[in-house]
């Protein structure tokens, strides 16, 4: 089991990141509230990890704090939800924010994240309703500035996408919520606030 990675931030591309520890690229996924909050290319940088291998594949997926982490695996013992629903999930909303529609029994609000529909929703809050209490006081993430991408908007929709999201969806969220100078990452967190009516 990989439970921690720590080494310098090599590539930064939604959803992914390669991670450069002692010499050896590591390749994660990691959930936009991760991706907000991580540092421009070049410095070092500490995740914890969730090891996932199944017959076919190998996946590693990075945070920067236990109670993303510890939702994302909460998250994937509910029927019918895999790693990429969980990743749309902390990629969406806060960890707070989802603990106090978890708590509040908001199936509407769950069902537009990408992923959920509402039998799924259902079953989140009745599975996780005990279980969201110590996500109650997360602080949620905030996006960092920096350098803007070559294409911020192809790059945004590409995210997006990969997040669960119909291309024609991806491309109208972004549209909408793209503004001139905006990074990838701005437009990401903008688009994914409005699909989720925040």
């Amino acid at each position: 089991m990989i439970g921690r990675l720590r080494g310098t931030l090599i590539v930064k591309q939604p959803p992914w990141i390669v991670l450069d520890v002692h010499g050896v690229g590591y390749e994660l996924e990691v959930p936009m509230s991760t991706l907000y909050d991580l540092p421009e290319p070049g410095r070092e940088v500490t995740l914890l990890t969730h090891y996932a291998a199944k017959e076919d594949t190998v996946a590693l997926y990075g945070f920067l704090r236990e109670a993303e982490r510890a939702l994302f695996r909460n998250l994937q013992k509910v029927s019918g939800i895999g790693a990429r629903t969980a990743l749309a999930v902390l990629s969406g909303v806060s960890t707070a924010d989802f603990a106090r529609l978890v708590q509040a029994g908001d199936v509407v609000a769950l069902t537009r994240i990408p992923g959920i529909g509402k039998k799924t929703a259902e079953r989140i809050v009745v599975e996780l309703r005990d279980r969201v209490d110590g996500f109650a006081g997360a602080v949620p993430a905030l996006a960092t500035g920096g350098a803007v991408p070559k294409d911020p908007v192809a790059e945004a929709t590409v995210a997006l996408q990969q997040l669960g999201y119909k291309p024609a969806e991806a491309q109208r969220l972004v549209k909408d919520a793209a503004r001139d100078g905006d990074a990838a990452e701005t437009i990401i967190r903008k688009a994914l606030r409005a699909a989720l009516g925040g």
